[in-house]
């Protein structure tokens, strides 16, 4: 491996945001943000009263004191962090935030292997063996981030993977964190089951969202935390607000409005969520087609908007471009396809593998008008601007199928 700090790409200035909606504002959303003041830390009422609706109607029930909203989800997370102290424990790979976050604390993190049906989740042997590691080497793990629906797998974890996980966490005496952003964009809502660890587990879960995941533009940031119904669950939200407090990080007014609106789940916004997770999804299935044939790997996507191949199989060909790792993968495949294609070290993954993050906003269309034609088209793959885009990708990744088996070592 030649480098680990790609220079001039350092790994927090130029993470890469959420995957985005990539459609218009729903008219009724810019109509609900109005005001001209921030909320009270943690939230106001109207907020934390739609949150709860929001999480009861999942299974989930909450209470307003157990209820608190942060102007997104890295100042909620490391709110969370810094009342829990401690060592941090997330998966490999993970969201490209949730490292950075705790390391602005001062926190150790420490990266445990997944599944290879799964992302989002820990093995749980290999989360025991990484506590017991740093139990051993004078570390003191307290908490384990994890999420059902991942970004940047796009994977959804069976019920069996997560049980076995959080038993093994509670086993531990860890807090988890659970971070149900794409609880929402379920690719196949009713043939895929997810399950919240804070349903298993209740007493020692902290779910979190971010509403740029279903809801807001990316702009408008907000992000909520259900607490435990326990005392602990109390004082930790207690704790969380303290800090909060400290970093002024306080909701908009015209934002915490649109937020309470969206949670509500009006005609207008479900019906644009349906519309948008069905767009998607077909987008990013013909994106896994595209990605697949032309010899990468990739798990099917079953959640979010954005798929995870891997070009290893592509090496041969990659190295003839000067492709060698993660950096150099993502400056390349960024520059042919004309849209971003982080690389997988950004999310934590070993910078001499060849994985990036594909999003499919791109692939709506270039104005608002094309991704609105996108949204309301019955057959969206053979609009034009969708079907170029996707025969560019397709194009990209054939070639580089072609000359690997080109320049691939006789045997």
């Amino acid at each position: 491996m030649r480098r680990t700090d790609p220079e001039g790409h350092g790994p927090v200035r130029y993470g890469p945001p959420l995957p985005g909606q990539g459609l218009p504002v729903p008219p009724g959303l810019t109509a609900a943000a109005a005001g001209a003041h921030t909320e009270p830390t943690g939230g106001g009422p109207r907020l934390l009263d739609a949150a709860c609706a929001y999480w009861e109607r999942r299974g989930l029930p909450a209470e307003r004191h157990r209820t608190a909203a942060a102007p997104g989800a890295p100042a909620l997370l490391l709110a969370l962090t810094a009342a829990l102290g401690g060592d941090v424990l997330v998966p490999r790979p993970c969201a490209t935030w949730w490292r950075p976050t705790a390391r602005l604390l001062g926190t150790s993190v420490f990266q445990v292997a997944t599944s290879a049906e799964c992302g989002g989740v820990p093995d749980p042997y290999a989360l025991l063996e990484t506590v017991r590691r740093v139990r051993a080497e004078g570390g003191d793990p307290r908490l384990l981030v994890l999420s059902v629906a991942d970004d940047p797998t796009a994977t959804v974890a069976p019920p069996e993977v997560v049980h076995e996980t959080v038993e093994a966490a509670a086993g531990e005496g860890l807090h988890l964190i659970s971070d149900e952003t794409w609880r929402d964009t379920l690719h196949q809502p009713h043939d895929t089951v997810l399950l919240s660890p804070a349903e298993m587990l209740p007493d020692q879960v902290t779910v979190m969202t971010d509403l740029a995941g279903p809801f807001l533009p990316p702009g408008w940031p907000a992000a909520l935390a259900r607490f435990p119904d326990t005392a602990l669950g109390v004082r930790l939200r207690d704790r969380v607000l303290d800090v909060l407090t400290a970093l002024g990080a306080r909701l908009a007014t015209p934002v915490a409005e649109a937020a309470a609106y969206a949670l509500g789940e009006p005609e207008e916004i479900s019906l644009r969520l349906t519309a948008s997770v069905r767009l998607h999804a077909r987008v990013a299935a013909a994106a896994h087609h595209a990605v697949v044939t032309g010899g990468a790997l990739a798990r099917p996507p079953q959640a979010g908007r954005h798929l995870y191949p891997d070009l290893g199989p592509l090496r041969p060909a990659l190295t003839e471009y000067g492709v060698g790792d993660a950096q150099e993968l993502e400056d390349f495949l960024t520059a042919r396809l004309g849209m971003p294609a982080p690389g997988g070290h950004r999310f934590g993954d070993d910078l001499g593998a060849l994985r990036v993050r594909l999003a499919t906003g791109p692939l709506l269309g270039a104005t608002d008008e094309e991704r609105m034609a996108s949204l309301t088209s019955p057959e969206p793959l053979e609009l034009p601007h969708v079907e170029s885009a996707l025969t560019l990708l397709g194009s990209v990744f054939d070639d580089l199928r072609d000359d690997a088996r080109r320049w691939e070592s006789p045997r």
